[in-house]
């Protein structure tokens, strides 16, 4: 394997001022992705060849924040370090709860390491665009990419001043707090996230009881909790309920056109 190079070699290269040993191969970039939020940004700002392969959170329908044929498109890999070696790529992008070991096991065999944030806003997630693409050396793709997610949100975005309560169920019956980027898309798309008026932050817990004691103009559904499907939901009428796929709740990139157009539909609905 091309990373089993001497250390004085790396060493050597490192005091003569010279970037990372991938450039002087002068190919391009390879990477492998082991968060589905890089998956799909990746997957649109990198060269197929150069994308060695994705999480396997992108090809699981609970997890994935890609279109599923998308997803083919690439290998798919488990995250462990012997996986990563057997592809030998450049870099590996992850997210920040990547495991220590896992993240140090890599770096010694000459692998850099990439960990991404989850996104708290629209602006967090095009800076993380920018900066796969730049990763990638497909700086133009990023912009592109950024631009579509504008032009997606300028499209959502209501045109009028009316603000809809809405109450996002999120799996396991928990909340999005006012720094998620769920939120942020629910703002601009021309809702008013009841959560924090309630007293709600990030992850706290709902119950069916509470939902129908004080009941939003809208409740987004993204779980599947026996009270998120109770019956007793459908005998609110003044109360709209819809499904929000969990693929669209946490990841930045090109989930936000989806997300973005799917909440503009509900809005409309709503209205």
């Amino acid at each position: 394997m091309k990373r089993l190079l001497p250390a004085l070699v790396l060493l050597v290269a490192a005091c003569a001022g010279e970037g990372p040993a991938r450039d002087a191969k002068g190919g391009r970039t390879t990477i492998v992705s082991l968060n589905p939020c890089s998956d799909a940004i990746l997957a649109e700002v990198a060269a197929p060849d150069q994308l060695l392969a994705i999480s396997h959170y992108s090809k699981d329908p609970r997890s994935r924040s890609m279109e599923a044929a998308t997803a083919e498109r690439f290998a798919v890999t488990g995250g462990t370090v012997e996986e990563v070696l057997a592809l030998d790529p450049d870099v590996v992008v992850a997210g920040s709860f990547l495991a220590p070991a896992t993240r140090a096991a890599l770096e010694d065999f000459g692998i850099e390491v990439v960990t991404l944030d989850i996104a708290g806003d629209v602006m967090e997630s095009a800076a993380q665009v920018r900066t796969l693409a730049e990763l990638a050396g497909h700086p133009d793709a990023g912009d592109r990419l950024v631009s579509r997610i504008e032009r997606a949100l300028a499209e959502a975005s209501p045109r009028d001043d009316e603000r809809i309560d809405v109450l996002l169920w999120q799996p396991g019956g928990i909340v999005a707090g006012e720094q998620a980027l769920v939120s942020d898309l629910l703002a601009r798309t021309g809702f008013a996230n009841v959560a924090p008026s309630r007293g709600l932050s990030q992850a706290d817990y709902v119950a069916l009881e509470d939902v129908v004691a004080a009941p939003p103009q809208v409740l987004l559904v993204a779980g599947s909790a026996v009270g998120q499907r109770h019956p007793v939901l459908d005998a609110l009428p003044e109360m709209r309920r819809e499904r929000f796929d969990t693929g669209l709740l946490y990841c930045g990139g090109p989930t936000i056109i989806r997300a973005a157009r799917r909440l503009a539909e509900i809005r409309k609905a709503a209205s």
